[in-house]
């Protein structure tokens, strides 16, 4: 059995399977937590316990945690949902069921701390906006489903809403695991080579140079000549080159206004 590996206070096994990783631990003001209010805590940590997002959970770089909606529904059946006032169809999740699942969220809250509702309506989530939040000590999410929840809850948490673009999807948590992700990978100690997120796309405002590696022909396709050089000044240039092509050809939107000669 591998032996067990630490960060800080806590200790876990390398053995844990993804599920585990939510297992009750204790809570680290030092240590950036990602809360997500959900109608499904089942799909969590999903992808985000894999890879170098899963390893760093399991280091204690960063936490998570779920709040299962169902546990504030009412009645009976735990109900969470109602039909929309003024008629339509659908239907739209409680302020009397959301409220109190964001109050027990936030209850350990400190510090700069967001609440998140992943809506198509919102806010379009990028790298900019990653990394603010992983310059918080957390944030909350709320996944909607069905027709969505309540404005009222939207406007007493002053909550920010925010999307992965102009589609709709059957709930948030695809979408908060989208946005943990590109957050939690900006944390210190989670990628093992910082120069990769200098260079990666978005970082700059560009998107990244193409790729290469061996071997040095494949299909009859060779590596650019200058990458084999050796000469680290043509290479930046090349690279940079290619990153203002690039980005202009696919996202033009990117740099409207930028002067390519001196960017």
């Amino acid at each position: 059995m591998k032996p067990s590996r630490s960060h800080g206070r806590q200790s876990v096994t390398a053995s844990l399977k993804p599920r585990e990783l939510l297992k009750p631990k204790p809570e680290y003001v030092d240590v950036w937590q990602a809360r997500v209010v959900t109608l499904f805590p089942d799909l969590f940590p999903g992808i985000l316990g894999a890879s170098l997002t899963g390893k760093a959970l399991q280091d204690g770089l960063w936490q998570l945690h779920t709040h299962d909606l169902r546990r504030f529904g009412i009645g009976k059946h735990r109900n969470v949902d109602d039909t929309p006032a003024g008629g339509g169809a659908g239907m739209v999740m409680r302020a009397d069921v959301v409220g109190p699942a964001i109050e027990a969220a936030q209850a350990q809250a400190h510090g700069r701390w967001p609440i998140l509702y992943m809506s198509p309506r919102g806010r379009r989530f990028d790298q900019a906006m990653a990394r603010d939040l992983a310059d918080c000590a957390g944030v909350t999410m709320l996944c909607g489903r069905f027709e969505g929840v309540d404005e009222r809850v939207i406007e007493h948490y002053g909550i920010t809403e925010v999307s992965l673009g102009d589609f709709v999807m059957t709930g948030g948590e695809l979408a908060a695991q989208a946005m943990i992700d590109a957050t939690v990978r900006l944390l210190p100690g989670v990628l093992g080579n910082a120069q990769s997120m200098v260079e990666e796309s978005h970082s700059n405002g560009l998107l990244e140079h193409p790729q290469y590696t061996r071997p040095a022909t494949w299909e009859g396709r060779d590596i650019p000549p200058v990458l084999m050089s050796g000469n680290h000044g043509e290479i930046a240039k090349w690279r940079h080159e290619m990153s203002v092509a690039l980005t202009k050809r696919r996202r033009p939107d990117l740099i409207p206004d930028r002067d390519d000669d001196t960017q």
